[in-house]
C-alpha cells in the first residue's frame, strides 16, 4: 500500500500515522518524491481498510502496488536510487564500467590486469574466484586465495571490487575482501542466498537467470530488498533461446522496460551475452544508448589461452576503444561516463 502524504503535514501527524502502523506490526519504507512524501506500507494490507487510511489527518490519498515486487517497483519508489560504491555512483546520471577477468587465474596477471583497465578508465574491477561451471571438468577458479589476490590488485589501483559469492558458507569472506557481492544467472533462484545477501551491508549484483522472466528477476530482487538490503544492482546478461549465432540473446529491451518498472540500478553485461569478442563493443555502445546504468564487460591479456571464457574477453587495446566509444554515446543522450 502507497500513502502519499500532504505537503503541508505537521509533524505529530506524521508521528501518528507511524504509530497506527506500526502498532499493527506493518513495516513502513519512506521515500521523497517530487512534491509529496511517500510511505510505502510493507506486510499483508489486505486487512488495510482504504478509506479508514485517508481518514487519517495528514493523507493526500492511498493506493495499493498492483506489482509482486513492491519494494522494486516505481510505484512504490518514483525515484531512482543511485547506489555509492566507495563513492562511485551506480544509477542516475553517470555511467559506471566494471571490467577484469573472467576468472583469476594467477597473483601476477590479476595485478598486470587491474593496471591495464584501471588506465584505460575502468571503475570497478571484477574477477571470479568461486566459478560455478556448467562442467565439472573445467577451471573453477582459485576459491579464496584468488579473492585475496583479486583484492590486493584492486587496492593497488584504488578501485572497488566485485566476485560472485556462490554459496552462504562464503559470506563472512566475501563482505571482508568483496565491495560489491554478484550473484550469477545460475543462483538468481536460490532464495536461500538471497534471503542471507538481504541481511549484509554491501551492494549486490543480482544476473538476470539463464531463462528468467522480467517478474521473476524482479521478484527475486525483491527478496533482497524485503530482507532490508536496499542496495541491489540488476544485470541483464542475456538469456537462453533456439538462436546458436551467440552465446545468449542480449534483451537490451529489458533496459527501457526495466527503467519503467523498477527504481533500481540496471547494468550490462555484453561478454557473457554473446560470447564472441567481436560483438562486445557494438552490444556496449548498444547498452549505453539503451539507458544501461552501466556495462560489466571481461578483459583479458592472452584470451587465447585464458582458463575460462576467453573468446568473449576483450584485449586490453579493444577495452580502450570501448571506453572512447561509449563516452561519444553517454554525451549524446544527455549522460557522461562516471569521471570523464
Amino acid at each position: 500500500m502507497i500513502v502519499v502524504l500532504r505537503p503541508d503535514i505537521q509533524q505529530d501527524s506524521l508521528d501518528a500515522l507511524y504509530g497506527y502502523f506500526s502498532s499493527r506490526s506493518y513495516k513502513i519504507h519512506e521515500s521523497q518524491g517530487e512534491n509529496h512524501m511517500i510511505l510505502g506500507i510493507i506486510g499483508d494490507t489486505s486487512r488495510l481498510d482504504e478509506k479508514d487510511v485517508e481518514g487519517i489527518e495528514g493523507v493526500a490519498s492511498v493506493f495499493r502496488v498492483s506489482e509482486s515486487y513492491k519494494l522494486c517497483s516505481r510505484t512504490f519508489q518514483p525515484t531512482d536510487t543511485v547506489i555509492s560504491v566507495k563513492g562511485i555512483p551506480v544509477g542516475g546520471r553517470d555511467i559506471v564500467v566494471i571490467a577484469g577477468p573472467c576468472s583469476v587465474e594467477n597473483e601476477e596477471m590479476v595485478k598486470h590486469l587491474s593496471e591495464e583497465v584501471c588506465r584505460a578508465g575502468a571503475h570497478i574491477y571484477r574477477g571470479g574466484t568461486f566459478k560455478p561451471r556448467s562442467s565439472p571438468y573445467t577451471f573453477q577458479g582459485l576459491g579464496e586465495k584468488g579473492l585475496h589476490y583479486l583484492a590486493e590488485a584492486a587496492e593497488s589501483q584504488g578501485m572497488p571490487v566485485v566476485s560472485e559469492i556462490t554459496d552462504m558458507d562464503s559470506i563472512d569472506l566475501f563482505l571482508e575482501k568483496s565491495d560489491i557481492l554478484q550473484v550469477g544467472a545460475r543462483n538468481m533462484y536460490n532464495y536461500s542466498l538471497l534471503k542471507e545477501l538481504a541481511k549484509v551491508d554491501k551492494p549486490v549484483i543480482l544476473k538476470r537467470g539463464l531463462s528468467a522472466t522480467l517478474d521473476e528477476w524482479l521478484n527475486s530482487a525483491e527478496y533482497l530488498l524485503n530482507g532490508g538490503n536496499r542496495q541491489v544492482i540488476l544485470c541483464e546478461r542475456g538469456f537462453r533461446t533456439f538462436e546458436k549465432s551467440t552465446r545468449f540473446t542480449l534483451d537490451l529491451s529489458s533496459v527501457p522496460v526495466l527503467k519503467s518498472r523498477t527504481h533500481l540500478p540496471v547494468i550490462v553485461d555484453p561478454s557473457h551475452a554473446m560470447g564472441n569478442r567481436n560483438y562486445v563493443l557494438a552490444m556496449s555502445r548498444a547498452a549505453v544508448a539503451a539507458g544501461a546504468d552501466g556495462i560489466m564487460v571481461e578483459v583479458h591479456h592472452d584470451p587465447k589461452n585464458a582458463l575460462s571464457d576467453g573468446p568473449q574477453s576483450l584485449y586490453p587495446q579493444q577495452f580502450e576503444q570501448l571506453m572512447v566509444e561509449i563516452r561519444s554515446i553517454a554525451r549524446a543522450i544527455g549522460r557522461d561516463v562516471y569521471g570523464a
